[in-house]
């Protein structure tokens, strides 16, 4: 699979997506925030990854808000990107076009995710339900209210959807 930038708003599935390709795919996935992580992580994320290359694995490295890299940080993906080291599945919210060098995005493929339109909410009420073994204890005006105030973020409904069943 070629690298990717997975554009959208939060709770859309970046990060289930990359979990999804690594499982998939059988590559070792390894997960780092931008917000947390500096240039010591990533080397190690690197090494580590360069150990399971010469084993004959591969490494998907999801780095969640790729964005928040500066312009050196994002540089250093590039030998890594370029050599098959790691597949590179970075998350953002922001435009890429924007906010990742060019020699990052030129690598890459920018996939773009929307917020989850109502019948995709219903499915994920669907399969709370069925998770639990009983329907959603609310009527139908406090189901539109839940898909209101979630407004496409399926991350977020999922947890309002968690708190209707523990109470």
């Amino acid at each position: 699979i070629p690298s990717i930038i997975l554009w959208g708003p939060p709770g859309t599935g970046k990060t289930t997506i990359a979990r999804l390709l690594a499982g998939e795919t059988g590559l070792a996935f390894e997960q780092i925030s931008a917000i947390f992580s500096g240039v010591a992580d990533l080397k190690k994320v690197f090494e580590q990854a360069r150990i399971r290359r010469e084993q004959e694995r591969g490494t998907l490295l999801f780095v969640d808000e790729i964005h928040r890299f500066n312009k050196s940080q994002q540089d250093s993906f590039l030998p890594c990107v370029e050599d098959g080291t790691i597949i590179l599945v970075g998350a953002t919210t922001e435009n890429p076009s924007f906010e990742l060098n060019g020699a990052l995005l030129s690598r890459c493929q920018v996939l773009v995710l929307n917020r989850l339109d109502p019948d995709a909410m219903s499915a994920l009420i669907g399969r709370a339900e069925m998770f639990e073994r009983r329907p959603l204890p609310v009527d139908e005006a406090a189901r539109d209210a839940l898909l209101a105030m979630a407004d496409g973020d399926g991350r977020y409904f999922l947890n309002l959807v968690e708190e209707v069943f523990a109470a």
